[in-house]
């Protein structure tokens, strides 16, 4: 969501320049820029995500979905809408769900479920290769955190 309001505040700012940038000659308008804006897609590929889970309980919620989270939300992801806002939400916050947990982390023992997954992909312009798990407190945590791009799962 963030980087549309900037892609659209860009482009608006883009647009306006580009017609400030002209002048008249005897009625005609002559542009004085550099030609054609690019493609709003060269500006910012949208995020790419595959999502494959494992051993959630759930049959519908195991397989592996693509997520596309752009100017829409796309692909086979059966919550592409919902995990696009999720997503666009932590990088709003500047949050980082992909980060794995840190090994001197103190975590809960308490076991979440068998459900692993594995995400690989682009966000934010970054390559992604992330594996969750609902081992230990801090992985049940890091998994909630990140759904609906993960499915709701307990344990």
């Amino acid at each position: 969501m963030l980087r549309r309001l900037v892609l659209a505040t860009v482009t608006t700012a883009v647009a306006t320049l580009a017609t400030a940038t002209t002048a008249t000659t005897a009625g005609a308008i002559v542009p004085l820029g550099h030609g054609p804006l690019p493609p709003l897609s060269l500006l910012a590929p949208a995020d790419t995500l595959t999502v494959t889970v494992e051993k959630s309980g759930h049959r519908q919620a195991d397989g592996t979905f693509r997520l596309e989270c752009g100017a829409k939300a796309g692909g086979d992801h059966p919550a592409a809408q919902n995990a696009c806002r999720r997503l666009d939400q932590l990088a709003r916050e500047r949050k980082d769900p992909f980060r794995p947990v840190g090994g001197d982390q103190f975590c809960t023992q308490m076991y979440g479920g068998a459900a692993v997954a594995h995400i690989k992909g682009t966000w934010q312009g970054r390559s992604i290769d992330a594996r969750f798990s609902r081992a230990n407190g801090c992985e049940i945590d890091r998994w909630e955190n990140l759904e609906p791009v993960l499915p709701r799962v307990r344990g």
